[in-house]
């Protein structure tokens, strides 16, 4: 049901306002070009700074403009189980396929208070949910036993994994089995995460190479030879633009990089700002190399 290059979708801003238009042509940009799925308002969507009104409106407009043509596993998590509950109720409310939940951030819960949180969120709501561990945003860990615990409650169905730890794949797998879906946050491990029994990514560089992302996750997964080799040569062309997008805090090289192809403005919000110009220069060589300008 979630698998390949799922985008985890930049939210645009004109006048510091959701710019509601580009939004919905970056939808279709997405539906025309091979993105397997849709995630509005996670950390690349600058979900910390959407008021409660723009993180349900984002939702909706993707739920409405994919009308079921792609999966939509909406960001939803929040370091208030209240306010998780809340947003994971109205996505389900208003159509989307599935809550994609951070880790709670800043308050350092334990091991049972992540469970305790994530049981509450399962036990009010009727949609798969995916656990979203990102130690380097969040400050804590999910270990693979409280998973383990949490996939037996009715909607966990699986985890986008940023910790970059590859071990974990397989650790989980023994633990879980290939029925729990593993996803990579990290677009530059993607191709090692995929063999050790991952099922894809929710990427940053779909917002900008969705073709490209999307064909790699297809090639990587096949039991072709030569689509094996086409991913290797696939996932060589993206490693700069990977590692491009990540020279400063994200969104921001990635907004910038939407930019130069004409697909949204690189607006985004305090505390975060626009990159350096040393840092668009990276960018720049990077799309370059890939032939995207």
């Amino acid at each position: 049901m979630f698998k390949g290059s799922n985008v985890a979708l930049v939210t645009p801003f004109k006048n510091d306002k959701l710019d509601e238009d580009t939004y919905i042509k970056l939808i279709h940009f997405h539906i025309k070009n091979g993105t397997n799925g849709l995630v509005p308002a996670g950390t690349t969507g600058e979900s910390p700074t959407l008021s409660h009104d723009e993180h349900e409106k984002v939702i909706e407009l993707c739920v409405k403009e994919s009308k079921g043509k792609l999966p939509v596993f909406a960001g939803t998590g929040s370091n208030s189980t209240e306010e998780a509950i809340s947003l994971t109720t109205h996505a389900e409310k208003i159509g989307a396929d599935g809550a994609l939940i951070v880790t709670p951030y800043y308050n350092k819960p334990t091991q049972e208070g992540l469970y305790q949180h994530y049981k509450a969120i399962n036990d009010k709501c009727g949609i798969p949910i995916i656990i979203y561990n990102i130690p380097g945003r969040s400050v804590i860990d999910m270990s693979v036993e409280t998973m383990a615990r949490l996939y037996e409650l009715k909607n966990i169905i699986g985890v986008k994994d940023a910790t970059g730890d590859l071990n974990r794949v397989n650790q989980t797998l023994q633990k879980m089995g290939k029925d729990f879906i593993q996803l990579t946050g990290n677009d530059d491990n993607a191709f090692e995460f995929n063999k050790r029994g991952g099922v894809g990514a929710i990427s940053v560089t779909a917002n900008i190479a969705p073709k490209l992302c999307s064909d790699f996750q297809k090639f990587s997964k096949s039991e072709s030879e030569n689509e094996i080799k086409e991913a290797e040569k696939l996932n060589r062309i993206l490693e700069p633009v990977h590692h491009a997008m990540f020279v400063e805090s994200n969104p921001s090289p990635v907004k910038f990089a939407a930019k130069l192809l004409n697909l949204c403005d690189d607006n985004v919000r305090l505390p975060l700002v626009k990159v350096t110009e040393n840092t668009k220069e990276i960018v720049k060589k990077a799309l370059q190399s890939a032939k995207l300008i």
